[in-house]
């Protein structure tokens, strides 16, 4: 189990974890106990728009320590791991604090900690194909694209990840497996830093998600839906905010707020699932930090 209190205050610190169990007030106690600037390691927090919903820091809690990389893309740009990288790399090189880098994005970590293969990008009009493959097939159409040995090492319950497996292949000639293993070597690696993967029971953990969805209701996320209507398009990649579509979906009223709530929560116990068993099986080498 970890102790915070003996955690070296001059190594960068790594916090992972499932949604709303408690990694930003973690990263919030060890920037005051220790010192360092918190950067965001959230594939949704980084854009703008959706605040609330993303329960990116508030004014508060940004009053407390300095924070990196959160809400800083617009919220109709895309964005990358690879970009991430980047723009933690700047910060390792130029920032004079130690950083506590945190969030629930399994792959930025793996990025971060293993290294990144320098895939392309993917040419519009290849994403337009597979939009439109996996909007009228399904993940399946997507999944039989794919080469043994990517299929065999992806997430195949997840259509994002099995979509950008599929758009490398056919934008590259080689599948997502074959760019990984010529992988360079990682910008910080794990016997470099401390890292932490927090552990939440699940009955525990699914309260707390449905606790504070509410309280992000209560905190002004419809008013944040409604801001957002006129722009809203489920192409983009903020898009994928767990509640945003359902909120959307209210507003314009083609669901109850009591059914946009249940499909939110529901949705979100979903993705605390798919987190956890990502952690399980990738973070064995994390100092584990079990809640409650």
């Amino acid at each position: 189990m970890v102790d915070i209190n003996s955690i070296p205050a001059d190594i960068p610190v790594l916090i992972a974890g499932p949604t709303a169990s408690g990694k930003s007030a973690l990263a919030l106690q060890i920037a005051q106990q220790g010192g360092g600037v918190i950067v965001n390691a959230d594939a949704l927090q980084v854009f703008d728009g959706w605040r609330i919903l993303t329960a990116r820091p508030d004014d508060h809690d940004l009053g407390l320590a300095e924070h990196l990389l959160y809400g800083h893309v617009p919220f109709n740009r895309d964005y990358s791991v690879g970009r991430w990288l980047r723009e933690v790399a700047q910060i390792l090189d130029k920032s004079p604090d130690r950083p506590i880098i945190v969030g629930g994005t399994g792959l930025y970590f793996r990025a971060l900690t293993e290294g990144l293969a320098d895939i392309p990008a993917t040419p519009p009009e290849i994403r337009a194909r597979a939009d439109q493959l996996l909007a009228d097939e399904g993940i399946a159409a997507l999944l039989i694209g794919l080469d043994p040995a990517t299929c065999a090492r992806i997430d195949r319950q997840n259509p994002m990840r099995v979509q950008r497996a599929w758009e490398v292949q056919q934008a590259t000639g080689r599948g997502l497996a074959e760019w990984q293993d010529s992988t360079p070597p990682p910008l910080l690696p794990l016997t470099d830093c401390f890292p932490i993967v927090i552990n939440a029971e699940k009955e525990w953990l699914n309260a707390r998600i449905d606790l504070r969805f509410e309280q992000m209701l209560k905190s002004g996320a419809l008013n944040e839906a409604r801001a957002m209507e006129p722009r809203w398009n489920p192409a983009h990649l903020s898009a994928k905010a767990i509640g945003a579509a359902e909120l959307i979906a209210h507003i314009r009223g083609e669901i109850t707020l009591d059914q946009a709530r249940a499909a939110s929560c529901i949705a979100s116990h979903q993705y605390a699932k798919r987190q956890r068993s990502w952690f399980r099986a990738r973070m064995t080498g994390w100092h584990p930090l079990s809640r409650p």
